[in-house]
């Protein structure tokens, strides 16, 4: 069991409409903003999705670079670029994006139903990002959305070899409709089935975030939370910015005796060069 906590923030997603969440951080500004806010209160994490001119999802190169460069600039984070982009964008795209050189990726293990649409990941696209990672010393985390997805896994390390920085860590996204559900018995059973030597942080999408943050820290792992994930703080409670979510998590991971981590204790978690 880890003696800290490593809180990743995911502050926008790619779900959310500007229109509908006006505390939702989109532009560049607002971004290294929420982010500067969160790594006060806990965060060593930032789970990066980038919107355009017009606050849609984007995955332009461009915009990408600008914001790994802004980050690195103005917080001492870890940077973490999405590579699932939005449901509809390309596999050509979603590669691209290791060219922007973040600190780390997302690497999802498998096709899942997402809600009313299809979150498409070929075994060839996921071996993809594995070997462009490797060769760019990337360090990915593996998005999990349904345990048997762990076998995926386990099959793209014996047949590909380990990711950069030597290290395995999953993200479980639980709660998605179409995926696992976001409940202790699916987490302890997802955390029995993990890679020898692996570390995971477990996410709770909506009403799950609590039930999947308090079985985590009691079976040792690490926190996503943001506001990609769940917009009400509580039963009709809309939450106010990410650090808001971002506290919340420190505070629990203080009582459990396992308090936040620092960035650079999550570099040496995960193997990121320092």
């Amino acid at each position: 069991m880890s003696l800290g906590t490593l809180i990743t923030v995911a502050p926008t997603g790619a779900e959310h409409a500007k229109a509908d969440v006006p505390q939702l951080p989109v532009t560049l500004e607002e971004l290294v903003k929420t982010a500067q806010s969160c790594e006060q209160v806990g965060a060593a994490m930032i789970h990066v999705h980038i919107r355009g001119e017009d606050a849609k999802p984007s995955l332009d190169l461009g915009r990408l670079k600008a914001t790994v460069e802004a980050l690195r600039s103005e917080t001492s984070l870890v940077v973490q670029l999405s590579t699932g982009g939005s449901v509809r964008d390309p596999e050509s795209d979603r590669l691209r994006v290791l060219e922007a050189m973040p600190d780390s990726a997302s690497c999802t293990m498998g096709t899942v139903n997402f809600g009313d649409d299809v979150f498409m990941n070929r075994w060839e696209f996921i071996v993809s990002l594995h070997k462009g990672m490797q060769e760019r010393s990337i360090v990915p985390e593996y998005e999990i959305f349904d345990i048997g997805q762990l076998a995926s896994l386990k099959r793209l390390l014996d047949q590909h070899g380990l990711p950069a920085g030597g290290h395995v860590h999953v993200d479980f996204v639980m709660g998605v409709p179409g995926g696992m559900p976001g409940d202790a018995a699916t987490l302890v059973a997802a955390v029995n089935a993990l890679p020898d030597g692996a570390t995971f942080s477990a996410t709770g999408i909506g009403r799950t975030t609590l039930p999947v943050m308090f079985t985590a820290l009691g079976a040792g792992g690490h926190l996503r939370v943001g506001m990609e994930d769940t917009i009400s703080y509580s039963r009709g409670v809309p939450v106010r910015d990410n650090a808001q979510l971002v506290a919340r998590a420190a505070g629990l991971s203080k009582i459990a005796q396992r308090p936040a981590l620092t960035p650079d204790e999550a570099r040496k978690l995960l193997g990121v060069h320092i």
